[in-house]
């Protein structure tokens, strides 16, 4: 009994006393890309990547990983959870498979055979999405739009690897994967379309209401009023706070919010579009307000900067 007690203190002595700003654990990592000691992957990576000469940059493959260094006596050893020297217990949490070592085991720590990696959060509060490539907390099972190997991918963003970042991950209505912190970011500039499919990450039915109702209460001038439009699949663009409506959108299933500064190009590409054929496109200081040019009758349309480009999605 009191054998096991001092082989118990012993495995503890240490605890939470040593690591890095990314982990607590009392071992460091010899890198076999560089044959250097590190206390961590990160702590490898972090300094490997802002090296001067890019040829020199690269990354460590946590899996290599086949020596680490016992930081209570620093021996030298094979990977292994207790130290093979002084009996010290390198990592509350160990995984032979990852060479992953964390004292701090309030992370819950898992090893996902699926991903091949440890991830933090409890087993039991995750599930493995085959299509998507990674895992989802189980309030997403059956409740999410699969995307193949949609979290294998960079961060639209900030372009970070995902699969393997430690940052928090959302997964938008479209089925695409960026951090959480990014997504609230893109939310903060009003931005709130997919960067990579641009269709709507949160509900904008209401915001549509408005953009028809304020397209409804503008007058169409008197040369345009008794027009018509020669396509049916012609959708709308709608000036706020201008005389001028080309189209109503009442028979737009579905539309999305485009740039002021990509509607010089559309009316370049596709000016069939327009209830009239641009001559010329003049790009103005950001001190003046965009204009066009209509052919007939021979008249100057000034956009205002506020407006909304509406397209059939």
């Amino acid at each position: 009994m009191e054998e096991d007690t001092a082989i118990q203190g012993r495995e503890d002595y240490g605890k939470m006393q040593y690591g890095c700003e990314h982990y607590r654990r009392r071992c460091k990592i010899r890198a076999p890309c560089c044959n250097q000691i590190f206390t961590c992957r990160h702590c490898h990576n972090e300094a490997m990547t802002s090296l001067s000469d890019p040829k020199d940059r690269h990354e460590i493959v946590r899996h290599d990983i086949k020596q680490v260094i016992c930081a209570v006596c620093n021996e030298e050893q094979q990977v292994a959870r207790v130290c093979s020297n002084c009996g010290v217990n390198m990592g509350e949490y160990f995984c032979g498979i990852c060479k992953f070592y964390d004292d701090d085991t309030e992370k819950q720590q898992f090893h996902c055979e699926e991903c091949g990696i440890c991830r933090v959060g409890g087993r039991e509060k995750f599930f493995h999405c085959q299509k998507c490539g990674s895992c989802y907390s189980v309030d997403l099972r059956d409740n999410h739009l699969c995307v193949e190997n949609s979290m294998r991918s960079h961060c639209p963003i900030c372009f970070e690897y995902l699969f393997e970042s430690v940052k928090g991950t959302t997964i938008m209505k479209c089925g695409h994967t960026m951090h959480a912190g990014c997504y609230v970011e893109m939310a903060n500039q009003n931005q709130y379309r997919c960067p990579i499919c641009s269709k709507s990450v949160l509900d904008m039915s209401r915001s549509w209401e408005l953009l028809d109702w304020e397209i409804n209460a503008t007058a169409m001038p008197e040369e345009y009023r008794h027009e018509e439009s020669g396509s049916s699949a012609m959708t709308a663009i709608g000036l706020a706070k201008s005389s001028i409506t080309f189209w109503d959108t009442s028979a737009v299933p579905a539309i999305h919010t485009t740039p002021v500064r990509l509607l010089p190009q559309m009316i370049k590409l596709q000016p069939q579009m327009f209830r009239f054929q641009p001559q010329m496109i003049v790009n103005d200081s950001a001190k003046r307000k965009p204009s066009i040019i209509a052919s007939s009758p021979r008249r100057e349309f000034s956009f205002p900067e506020r407006y909304f480009c509406c397209l059939q999605m």
